[in-house]
């Protein structure tokens, strides 16, 4: 098997040859160069739309025989088959590569050696283009060709051109069997010919079922570059190798073909494979042991892409199951999350693992933003992997950036940002980024649309839950009970979904109104993210729940520094959701010790920010504590006063604006606390009617809720 150069490859040069000579017309200029480019770029790259790893001359007829070319009469298909015919023998062969060093473009001083004429009619390539580039690596690889290599190649280009014979008779008709070789022709030398077979054998491609495929000639490169990609689509999407690609393989083996740069290191990738199979089922420790092993056979092998990729899962297995890795950690493999991502950051550096330093770049971004830091650092971070991405052409790294600057927008509570980079995302890279990524994206966007109680579009997004049975579950406690026995009972995901089940758990505690329980949960799932050095955004959420729990169960004041703790390290943090959400909660405390007027000046303060989150949650949450600041600076206002009357229509308004956004997210409880709260200040009032009227409507909202 030839190392680069095939028979397909040299019609790719043929019909270069004919582009550069200026005969292809301008109207089939970007066709011809399209389908160039296709078999040129890597097989997994975005312009790439190769369905094989070779070209048949099927595929060079139907690609060219639609254009007519420069010569009146003639096709482009007519040229490329006129070119691959003039190689008539070993010696065109060689000839035909020397004249391909023409076609690439010389510098100042070499250029003024080329004949004027050839410059004045032939359009030169640039050495950096991919058509450039192309050439000097064939050129180079031929020049490397052994006689006995070169002699192999020159008989496979016979048998790939051997099926345009009747056509080339047509244009030709002189040419009969012996045209594949002019000195057979010249000397009327039989094909079957007792010489003919002692220079060439058996010319029928059965006979090199070794060396020709089905489709064409392949070399080692073409194999490893679909290995690469199939591997890379396994790894990426779980898919399984297609039963063409696996046909050809169990042909390879069978022919007894090696490919070095390949069977060298198939045994420790096969331990990287297994190691990732095992995590993905559930095994850590077995996952754990082979991670090490593909780790120390990497590294004797001096294997630099397998080390680093290693190493890299290693550290984000280990921010996922930190639990798993307290005995890596105690041996010091990769040593602090700082240490391990600057070590990984400049090996990838060394060996030009473009992906992994991108990847590298994002998970420093996230430690930044998870250890509370500067958030301008983790943009920095973030700009350098999109920067990466940009000038590497990093299509896969894509979907990676998109999502950590989706979430850390969301974080931060610029809604609208977030949103569009989940949009941007889900229908520009989805096809070229990680399954995990894009469903990670999907929950983002649905959590997005669920917080402006845009429930059906969330259902949609999700795909996965009927829109009715979503409706019955909202409000229903014992529905809720039993997913969330369902969720717990799920092997251990990550950290972000642990987190999430816990605080739906406290929430479902909460409802029931079983504080002491909600609690008791709170403090132990705090106590579990302080010794996993969790997340802030995760430590900061539970705070605040603690904060409003105490709120809830009637004891504001005992959550006073709670939130005051967790205002300021959000604000530290720049998390401006959570932030406002702790002065809520601060605002609470001030209601309740009769501070209305500080209270009111907090929320007001808070209110337009907070909008901008697209919360309504929070921003019914802002709403409500604003209407008992108000409520509470009318009732120390003399009864009959304007100051009094004006307070209580401030408060009204408040109330409306809650009702409409616990409307949104239809929170029953919500809805009813504000109906009720309407009610009593319509009664204050001395309108006793509107004040049924709202009894009513609060009394049909639980007969809806109960329905």
């Amino acid at each position: 098997m030839s190392r680069y150069l095939t028979p397909s490859k040299i019609g790719l040069l043929a019909l270069i040859s004919l582009y550069s000579d200026g005969v292809v017309p301008s109207s089939a200029t970007i066709p011809i160069l399209s389908f160039l480019i296709s078999y040129l770029l890597p097989v997994h790259s975005v312009g790439s739309k190769q369905d094989g790893i070779t070209i048949s001359v099927d595929k060079l007829q139907k690609a060219t025989i639609a254009h007519t070319s420069a010569i009146p009469g003639r096709t482009v298909w007519d040229l490329l088959l006129k070119q691959l015919w003039m190689i008539d023998s070993l010696h065109a062969l060689h000839a035909f590569f020397n004249d391909l060093s023409l076609l690439l473009e010389k510098p100042p001083h070499e250029g003024l050696d080329q004949p004027e004429q050839s410059r004045r009619k032939r359009m030169l390539l640039s050495k950096n283009s991919p058509l450039g580039a192309f050439v000097r690596r064939s050129l180079l690889e031929f020049t490397r060709l052994q006689f006995h290599d070169g002699a192999s190649l020159w008989k496979s280009l016979i048998i790939y051109r051997t099926p345009t014979l009747p056509h080339w008779k047509r244009r030709n008709p002189k040419a009969g069997p012996q045209s594949f070789d002019r000195n057979l022709q010249a000397e009327s030398i039989d094909a079957d010919g007792t010489l003919s077979n002692l220079i060439y054998g058996d010319l029928s491609a059965d006979s090199y079922t070794g060396v020709v495929l089905k489709d064409g000639n392949a070399s080692t490169d073409d194999l490893e570059r679909l290995l690469d990609h199939q591997i890379n689509r396994m790894q990426r999407a779980g898919n399984r190798i297609p039963p063409a690609m696996l046909y050809q393989l169990r042909s390879l083996a069978r022919s007894g073909v090696t490919m070095p740069s390949v069977s060298s290191y198939v045994q420790w990738y096969a331990l990287l494979n297994l190691a990732i199979l095992q995590a993905d089922f559930g095994c850590f420790s077995e996952a754990i042991t082979a991670m090490q092993e593909t780790i120390a056979t990497a590294r004797e092998n001096n294997d630099m892409p397998c080390l680093n990729y290693s190493l890299s899962w290693l550290y984000q297995f280990g921010r996922t199951h930190p639990e798993e890795m307290a005995e890596i950690q105690k041996k010091g493999v990769l040593g602090s999350e700082k240490e391990a991502l600057s070590f990984l950051k400049a090996k990838a550096k060394e060996s030009s693992m473009w992906t992994l330093l991108s990847t590298t770049l994002l998970s420093e971004a996230k430690l930044i933003l998870s250890n509370g830091d500067n958030v301008s650092l983790a943009f920095e971070s973030i700009v350098k992997a999109s920067h990466l991405n940009v000038t590497k052409n990093l299509t896969e790294a894509y979907g990676g950036l998109m999502l950590m600057q989706s979430s850390t927008f969301d974080r931060l509570g610029v809604a609208c940002q977030a949103w569009s980079h989940c949009e941007l995302f889900l229908q520009c890279y989805a096809g070229q980024s990680l399954s995990e990524d894009v469903i990670q994206t999907q929950c983002l966007s649905a959590s997005m649309l669920a917080r402006k109680g845009q429930y059906d579009e969330a259902i949609s997004r999700m795909d996965m839950v009927d829109p009715e049975a979503l409706r019955t579950l909202r409000d229903e406690l014992d529905a809720g009970d039993h997913v969330l026995t369902q969720l717990r009972a799920a092997p251990a995901g990550v950290p972000e979904l642990q987190f999430n089940i816990s605080m739906l758990e406290v929430h479902l505690r909460i409802r029931r109104n079983d504080y002491t329980c909600a609690l008791a949960l709170l403090e132990q799932l705090m106590s579990e993210l302080d010794q996993q050095e969790a997340d802030i955004f995760q430590r900061l959420k539970a705070m605040i729940l603690k904060a409003r729990v105490y709120d809830q169960a009637g004891i504001p004041q005992k959550g006073f520094s709670v939130a005051l703790r967790a205002a300021s390290l959000a604000h530290k943090a720049r998390i401006l959701p959570i932030l406002w959400e702790a002065v809520g909660a601060v605002g609470r405390v001030l209601i309740s010790v009769k501070e209305f007027e500080a209270a009111v000046k907090l929320m007001e303060n808070v209110l337009p920010q907070a909008l901008e989150c697209e919360d309504c949650e929070l921003t019914a949450y802002l709403f409500s504590c604003l209407a008992d600041g108000h409520m509470g600076m009318a009732g120390q206002s003399k009864e009959g006063t304007l100051q009094r009357k004006e307070k209580l229509t401030k408060a009204m308004a408040s109330l409306d604006r809650a009702f409409e956004e616990y409307s949104r997210i239809k929170d029953i409880t919500g809805q009813c606390e504000m109906m009720a709260k309407k009610a009593t200040i319509m009664h204050l009032n001395g309108d006793a009617v509107l004040a049924n009227d709202c009894a009513a409507k609060y009394l049909d909202i639980k007969k809806a809720a109960k329905a």
